[in-house]
């Protein structure tokens, strides 16, 4: 009798909190949209930020409650796209095909290193040490960072340096997030003529440097007949609005530092 009354009252109060707990839970039950869920499955689960959102699932509940537009997923693409559209019942929106690109092509033939690092083999712990272990200091480390983070297995170090296929990247960006050289962009597919250079050294010290650097010297952006190249801080860059492909700053380049990517 003496431990009868006290586990009652404790049974009771389990019983009434658990009560109190379904009430609640029905009270202030938060209907949830059934479209949040399908369009969250019909994502890739990549949860990469690509589109601006934490993650697919936030992605989702944007597209259904603040009516953001659904052709955002980079890694889904049109298909991600097309069955969004489908759940929703609306027509589906226009998809730019994307892909990264690493500006830099300073392979083994092109530069040297400049000292030898013997820690772990990772291009973030490398560039703690004098800025990295090249001789230029805006190059690709080549110990594959971003290589490590591909889910689709587009990139390769080749002779040094991270090259992307773009007939397998997703466009997520996640290797962009880890270059520690902030050598990897993503550009429209479409758009293949790229400078694969990222040094802000002046002419004579990137010369010095790499065989396949960057000079400055603007000739690029004197034939440009749509002025979509320009030089910066000794470096030139393609705004890709106005790039048409011509080709004519890639026949122009003294130093071959424009290719094109086209695949």
């Amino acid at each position: 009798m003496t431990y009868l009354i006290p586990a009652l009252i404790v049974g009771g109060c389990g019983v009434l909190a658990g009560v109190l707990l379904t009430v609640a839970a029905k009270v202030f039950q938060v209907e949830v949209d059934e479209r949040i869920e399908k369009i969250s499955s019909a994502l890739p689960q990549a949860n990469c930020g690509a589109c601006g959102f934490a993650g697919c699932a936030d992605y989702a509940a944007a597209i259904v409650e603040k009516g953001v537009p659904t052709n955002l997923c980079r890694p889904g693409g049109a298909d991600a796209a097309g069955k969004i559209a489908e759940i929703l019942g609306t027509a589906a929106a226009d998809v730019v095909p994307m892909t990264a690109v690493v500006h830099c092509n300073g392979d083994c033939e092109a530069t040297q290193r400049s000292f030898v690092f013997t820690g772990v083999k990772s291009c973030k712990a490398v560039k703690r040490f004098y800025s990295g272990d090249g001789m230029c200091k805006y190059g690709c480390i080549g110990l594959g960072d971003c290589m490590a983070v591909c889910e689709h297995d587009a990139i390769k170090i080749v002779n040094g340096v991270a090259k992307v296929d773009p007939a397998l990247c997703g466009a997520c960006g996640q290797c962009a997030k880890v270059c520690p050289n902030n050598l990897i962009t993503v550009k429209p597919l479409a758009k293949h003529i790229d400078v694969l250079c990222s040094s802000a050294d002046n002419g004579k010290v990137t010369k010095l440097n790499c065989k396949n650097g960057c000079i400055g010297c603007r000739i690029c952006e004197k034939k440009c007949p749509n002025e979509a190249i320009i030089v910066n801080d000794f470096h030139a860059s393609i705004n890709y609005d106005k790039c048409t492909n011509c080709g004519a700053c890639m026949a122009a380049c003294p130093m071959k530092v424009i290719h094109s990517c086209e695949k």
